[in-house]
């Protein structure tokens, strides 16, 4: 009968051991998939064939034009600056423990970020004036982010999924399509991904909840400004 209840014991911590692995391995993935480096590249693609009006006159070519941009200007460059830093021994890892470590990618960031929300200005008359606030708010969600950085290692998934809310409220305060259905989607895939950074990540729960204030507070002072 021990021997029994010793295989019984044996048993249930396998299979624990097993689910914690599984929910890690859909962390780190959700960690990945909605890494803060896709989430402006998300955005825009949602308003570029998805919304009903900003951009139901433009072609094809053109749409497919702002993504190629904004895919280069927020996801290749700044991989490959990261990239570039790791090799020069500027940050010891490409996924970015340290505070130090963030600080090189933070500015290249910023960087890319501005160009691309200098390229939306010069063509605001054609294109709708939300990608050029919104990649605004990108670019001060960064700069919050780095001056945030050397108090304490805020969470950039969290400051992404903030970005990603508080453009879609801004999108539903406008009155320009019905937001329900995204705005739900956003805030389920933003309470997964801060609940994986928790599980997979050594961020604590002030830095995830600072990041994701962070990133609302950016986006709508772009707004208020811009729009």
């Amino acid at each position: 009968m021990i021997q029994e209840m010793n295989i019984t014991l044996t048993t249930d911590k396998r299979l624990k051991q097993e689910h914690h692995m599984i929910l890690r391995f859909v962390a780190h993935l959700f960690s990945v998939v909605f890494h803060p480096l896709f989430i402006p590249f998300y955005v825009v693609a949602f308003l570029v064939y998805y919304h009903p009006s900003y951009f139901s006159g433009i072609s094809f070519y053109t749409k497919f034009e702002i993504l190629r941009s904004v895919a280069f200007n927020t996801i290749l460059f700044p991989a490959f600056a990261l990239l570039v830093m790791k090799g020069l021994g500027f940050v010891r890892s490409v996924f970015l423990h340290s505070r130090q470590d963030r600080i090189g990618p933070y500015l290249a960031n910023m960087i890319f970020y501005f160009w691309m929300a200098r390229v939306f200005f010069n063509f605001k008359p054609e294109l709708t004036p939300v990608l050029a606030t919104f990649m605004t708010g990108v670019f001060l969600t960064t700069a919050a982010g780095l001056i945030a950085n050397i108090y304490s290692k805020i969470s950039m998934h969290a400051i992404g999924c903030g970005g990603l809310l508080g453009i879609f409220i801004i999108i539903m305060n406008s009155n320009s399509m019905l937001m329900t259905w995204p705005l739900s989607i956003a805030i389920l895939i933003t309470g997964i991904v801060c609940t994986s950074r928790l599980m997979v990540s050594d961020h604590t729960q002030k830095e995830i909840y600072s990041g994701l204030v962070v990133g609302l507070i950016c986006q709508f002072a772009a707004a208020i400004v811009i729009l």
